[in-house]
């Protein structure tokens, strides 16, 4: 008797979490980079109040780290990736995923890294994408992220219930 195929209704995220928790917190440092703030900068950070971490340049590390972890994906994985921060944005619906992996494939596949820097709140969108998956990441706390100051959940954690004892 032969096995049946499993099949889903639902589509699968073919990205490791512990990848995606990664890239997400790059792109949250990115994120905050801001233009030159100190173009006189002396030669020891600590007399310019170590202002200069904060700066976008060329040769940002955290640039370096985000661009590098993107480029070491596989085609499918930086076209999901894509198609991620597009459900986290909203520019997509989940049940609309395939048509998201082809057209991110078709329309950034080359150059997936410099389009996604590009994309303001990346991170954010990335996770917001993640919990249309009933994914997310966890802190250090052992809490999934994802609830405002209240502990009330957000929008891209609508199944967490909040946590009164806090």
């Amino acid at each position: 008797m032969p096995i049946a195929a499993k099949t889903t209704d639902s589509p699968t995220l073919g990205i490791a979490s512990d990848t995606l928790a990664f890239i997400i917190e790059k792109a949250r440092e990115f994120d905050v980079k801001q233009s030159d703030s100190d173009p006189d900068s002396g030669s020891n950070p600590s007399d310019d109040g170590i202002a200069d971490i904060l700066e976008d340049k060329a040769d940002d590390a955290t640039r370096e780290e985000l661009v590098g972890a993107i480029r070491e994906l596989n085609e499918d994985e930086r076209a999901e990736l894509i198609a991620l921060a597009w459900l986290g944005r909203g520019t997509y619906d989940l049940e609309e995923w395939d048509e998201a992996v082809s057209t991110a494939r078709s329309e950034h596949g080359k150059r997936a890294a410099e389009y996604l820097i590009g994309l303001p709140l990346l991170g954010d969108y990335l996770e917001d994408g993640m919990a249309l998956f009933d994914e997310g990441i966890v802190d250090e706390d052992d809490k999934t992220e994802g609830v405002n100051a209240e502990n009330e959940p957000l929008g891209n954690m609508p199944d967490r219930k909040p946590d009164r004892n806090l």
